[in-house]
């Protein structure tokens, strides 16, 4: 699996800064809240937009912090600490707790699979396991996460920034699954929970949920 585009970290975090509202809105979507793009917009604006739940705004918000903190340290290590990090900003308020591994066990709806509860040991292996190009490792953590359950609360918004941390840092995208997929990527997300095989589906994210710009080569001066 060869990454789809080869850019330089400054050009990935422009694409990131010029689709955010794209990105906050798909990851909320993703998630369940009830929000159009238009409201999502305007809330980023910092308009009070009555017809969305407090939660949904809170959802929002905390994705907006979330993916600011993550452009601003793109050349951080990605590590144990810095995914924690991360679902600080996306599940401030939102949860039991936020910043740190579940402590509890949990379910997953749809599927008869439980994920274990998660250790430090076994979240440093997730990460220190992820190999090949930048976008095999992306794809394999956002779905090994996903499964892992690591957090009490925002593990799919969380797997979405860690992912995007990857392709970032490279210069290899940008990972979005659009609110037209979200019914597939379901169907294709409960099959993974139940296999742990994540060939299928992998390859799916792959060809409809890697996206960027294809930079072409600098002008020539005369």
């Amino acid at each position: 699996m060869t990454d789809k585009y080869r850019i330089t970290q400054e050009q990935n975090i422009f694409i990131a800064k010029r689709g955010i509202v794209d990105y906050i809105y798909n990851s909320a979507r993703l998630e369940g809240c009830n929000v159009t793009f238009p409201e999502t917009y305007t809330i980023l604006e910092g308009v009070n937009v009555g017809s969305v739940t407090l939660d949904d705004i809170q959802t929002i918000l905390n994705l907006r912090d979330a993916w600011r903190f993550l452009m601003s340290t793109a050349d951080e290590p990605f590590t144990l600490e810095y995914l924690c990090k991360l679902n600080g900003h996306i599940s401030r308020n939102e949860s039991i707790a936020w910043g740190v591994l579940r402590a509890g066990r949990v379910g997953i709806s749809g599927t008869g699979y439980v994920p274990p509860l998660p250790t430090q040991e076994s979240a440093q292996a997730l990460l220190s396991g992820l190999t090949g190009t930048a976008t095999e490792r992306a794809i394999a953590f956002f779905l090994q996460a996903c499964r892992a359950q690591l957090f009490w609360d925002g593990n799919k918004r969380t797997s979405t920034l860690g992912a995007n941390k990857i392709l970032i840092q490279a210069g290899a995208g940008i990972l979005t699954i659009r609110d037209k997929d979200v019914l597939e990527f379901n169907k294709r997300l409960l099959e993974y929970y139940n296999t742990g095989d994540m060939s299928t589906i992998g390859q799916w994210l792959y060809d409809n949920c890697i996206e960027g710009i294809a930079f072409g080569p600098e002008p020539s001066v005369m």
